[in-house]
């Protein structure tokens, strides 16, 4: 059974081999990485797998993402710690408590209430005290608390939904894996006034983004 120093050694360990290795950057994202312990955030049966280079299953079909892939789209919003940041998909929970680490609130929303309950539990565990999880259609997002700053979609949606980018602020960015079952394309959007700017980054595999601007199941299976 491994314990803390164990897991404070493997958490070192992805950061150096897995996250600086590929070229993340960003001294205070590197910080949140190294102080995040990710192992709370996986099933206990993969506690032992919690800082491998990979995804791992969290129950209801769903993943907490590669530590790369969680590094990389938080590097992409250029957080300076003043944002309001929207999370579709919640997921564990893990890459909220990374994203609270460099901005100044994050709203994150879980279609799962299972999920959000059980990531909401292990945030408050934590002593994490600046993210609030919302139960619902992440398709189309928050109204209530836009504008966001910055927008992070943790599942792969058909396009990017219309909703998400009228609740992006001038100057915000978007980060959204886009496409079908298999790969996908991960996009970064900045707006600029009333223009989207997009460019694509690298290939990526995510589970669907499910609700009204998500993918209904046969089409994502046979896309």
């Amino acid at each position: 059974m491994l314990d803390d120093a164990d897991f404070t050694k493997q958490r070192k360990a992805m950061v150096r081999d897995q996250i600086v290795a590929r070229g993340i950057r960003d001294p205070l994202l590197l910080d949140a990485l190294s102080e995040v312990p990710r192992h709370r955030f996986v099933p206990a049966e993969y506690m032992d797998m919690a800082y491998a280079d990979g995804p791992l299953p969290i129950g209801q079909g769903q993943t907490i993402s590669q530590p790369y892939i969680v590094a990389l789209m938080t590097e992409l919003l250029e957080l300076t710690g003043e944002e309001v940041v929207l999370e579709v998909g919640t997921g564990s929970g893990y890459q909220a408590a990374i994203l609270a680490k460099l901005a100044r609130i994050v709203h994150t929303i879980e279609r799962h209430g299972e999920l959000a309950e059980r990531a909401e539990r292990i945030l408050q565990a934590i002593g994490v005290t600046n993210i609030q999880v919302h139960v619902g259609d992440g398709s189309l997002g928050l109204p209530k608390y836009a504008p966001f700053q910055a927008i992070i979609v943790t599942a792969a949606a058909p396009g990017v939904p219309q909703p998400l980018f009228d609740q992006l602020a001038p100057g915000g960015r978007l980060v959204i894996p886009v496409g079908a079952s298999g790969m996908q394309d991960l996009q970064c959007w900045k707006r600029v006034g009333d223009d989207f700017n997009s460019k694509s980054v690298l290939p990526v595999a995510f589970v669907p983004l499910r609700g009204e601007h998500g993918w209904k199941e046969e089409r994502w299976r046979w896309s």
